[in-house]
């Protein structure tokens, strides 16, 4: 039976080794075996819950939920393979679809769409999945309390009332901030730099036009905190430039200190 070191199974797996010690002081890998000059050794059960792991953590899921869940009395490993094929089969159509959204969109805009067809309203939206949205908006409540509700509403409100080009001109205005705001982290400007304040200023600005009020500096913080947490927004910021995720959260929250607090 082979088995592979911390280090090995880092590189195979591309989990930092720093990851794979956490997840064995927490239970939720441990090796098959340690040897006696100290190394951490796993075999072939190791890697097979490892791969259930990252499967899981995909589906969002927390590592607490992920390890009752595998350690669960009859859990049923090739029912969550099947499972996670099902969900995954189902994503790629949605992703799909989103990517014929955006060139439908892209063409209307440019004028380039066959024979000059106006796209129809509802087009816009197609491979949005509402179970998506509501997920959103159901953590934004939970973290937030049931104060967090109204701005929900009122954004949902704001967005079904917009019209296609209204949309994106919020969409291009958003992207112009956060392109500026990413060429100054390239540049090695710090979060709290001066000059990055008027840029936070029209982002701030920017997500109050979507909430029934101004956010104070205690919900741009914790706005900061939900886009750095969740794995979507997460990977969204980190697609354009990578460490922007942290970075943007940093920013905001030195925003709120200095001036909105």
């Amino acid at each position: 039976m082979t088995r592979h070191t911390v280090n090995g199974l880092a590189r195979l797996s591309g989990v930092s080794v720093r990851t794979l010690h956490h997840y064995d002081e927490l239970g939720l890998l441990k090796p098959a075996e340690v040897g006696d000059n100290g190394y951490r050794y796993y075999g072939r059960a190791e890697l097979l819950r490892l791969q259930q792991i990252l499967f899981h953590r995909e589906l969002g899921l927390s590592l607490a939920e992920i390890a009752a869940l595998l350690d669960r009395p009859g859990f049923d490993r090739l029912a969550a393979l099947r499972g996670h094929r099902e969900r995954l089969a189902a994503e790629d159509q949605r992703r799909r679809l989103l990517l014929q959204t955006l060139d439908q969109t892209i063409a209307d805009l440019e004028g380039t769409a066959p024979m000059k067809t106006p796209m129809k309203d509802a087009d816009l939206y197609k491979g949005f999945a509402p179970e998506k949205q509501a997920q959103y908006e159901a953590e934004v409540v939970d973290r937030f309390g049931e104060a967090a509700k109204p701005v929900v509403d009122h954004s949902r409100a704001r967005s079904n009332a917009m019209s296609k080009t209204d949309f994106q001109g919020q969409m291009d205005e958003l992207k112009a901030i956060e392109t500026a705001l990413a060429d100054a982290q390239r540049a090695g400007r710090s979060p709290d730099h001066a000059d990055i304040a008027p840029l936070l200023r029209r982002h701030h600005a920017w997500v109050a036009k979507s909430w029934p009020a101004p956010p104070t500096a205690d919900a741009y913080a914790g706005l900061a905190d939900m886009y750095l947490d969740h794995p979507d927004f997460r990977a969204r910021y980190e697609t354009i430039n990578p460490g922007f995720a942290q970075w943007l959260a940093d920013a905001m929250h030195a925003f709120a200190v200095n001036e909105l607090a």
